[in-house]
């Protein structure tokens, strides 16, 4: 493999992809339970204009973040700080722009093809999903409010409301109530991921919750935003929209207790010390959608 590949595939951050295809399956099981007949092909080209997206903003802003220097002052962990690629790459940057833009195309293009099929909704769905895979690095960062809200309207209502049209032409309350989970574990996925790049992207001229507003009021919208998701659930229980099997999807956000009462203690220490709170974030943010899109397929 060459040092240029090998370069993209870090600066796509492979191992930060897996929550693309995750939100796109919420979409698919409120699809599938809708009793509408699944074109498979379309269920394939939502998970790839998806990963495709995903991919695209990553790119953004290893390379924004390259060229604006931040990439060189940040210390990097497993969850935070960018991948390091282009740090030790310089000659692939023109190569991760261009990466940036063909995957974005790719994901244009894909959306284009259900927009002339589903019509004007998923029009109004990819223009906000396109604003914020271009506008998540240079301008959305500089908004407290906008850089906690971005990563969950991505991952929730873009691709969790996005596939359901995609396949069924349509919207419901299900989908509307289960889009609300990726959105707010998604915010908090990267609320928290912020923490160890407070002083670095200070420098830079971000202006992130974290920074504004410090780190204890971070956790405290941390638990609104797991209350929120959690709310949800209950609620769609009671409204018979989701079974009551999906009552287990509380089981793995109930780790978010143990992640607040972690992280408070620690919040004076290195951020070293914040690593496996931030660990046991990643996991909830995963497996919970997971856990409620098998409910709803088996309920």
């Amino acid at each position: 493999m060459s040092i240029k590949l090998a370069t993209l595939i870090q600066s796509a951050r492979v191992p930060f992809l897996i929550l693309a295809p995750v939100s796109v399956f919420l979409g698919i099981c409120t699809a599938y339970i809708s009793a509408v007949e699944i074109d498979w092909l379309h269920v394939a080209l939502a998970v790839v204009a998806a990963l495709l997206a995903h991919i695209s903003v990553n790119a953004f802003n290893e390379y924004m973040d390259f060229r604006s220097g931040l990439d060189l002052k940040t210390e990097r962990t497993p969850f935070s700080g960018g991948s390091g690629g282009l740090v030790e790459n310089p000659a692939a940057l023109n190569g991760v722009l261009v990466m940036a833009w063909a995957t974005l195309l790719g994901t244009i293009a894909i959306g284009s093809y259900f927009v002339y099929l589903r019509g004007e909704a998923l029009l109004w769905l990819g223009a906000i999903g396109v604003l914020l895979v271009v506008g998540y690095t240079p301008w959305i960062n500089r908004s407290p409010l906008l850089c906690w809200l971005a990563p969950g309207l991505g991952f929730g209502p873009v691709m969790v409301l996005g596939t359901h049209i995609a396949l069924t032409g349509d919207l419901n309350g299900l989908a509307l109530l289960v889009s609300l989970v990726p959105f707010m574990l998604a915010n908090n996925l990267l609320l928290l991921n912020q923490f160890p790049d407070i002083d670095a992207d200070r420098v830079s001229g971000r202006r992130h919750v974290p920074i504004i507003y410090g780190k204890s009021a971070s956790l405290a919208l941390y638990s609104f935003g797991v209350l929120v998701a959690s709310v949800a659930i209950i609620m769609g229980c009671f409204l018979s929209l989701l079974p009551w099997l999906s009552l287990l999807a509380l089981l793995p956000l109930s780790l978010a207790i143990t992640v607040v009462l972690g992280l408070k203690p620690l919040l004076r220490k290195s951020s070293a010390t914040w690593l496996p709170f931030l660990g046991r974030n990643v996991i909830m943010t995963l497996v919970t959608p997971l856990i409620l899109g098998v409910t709803l397929l088996l309920g």
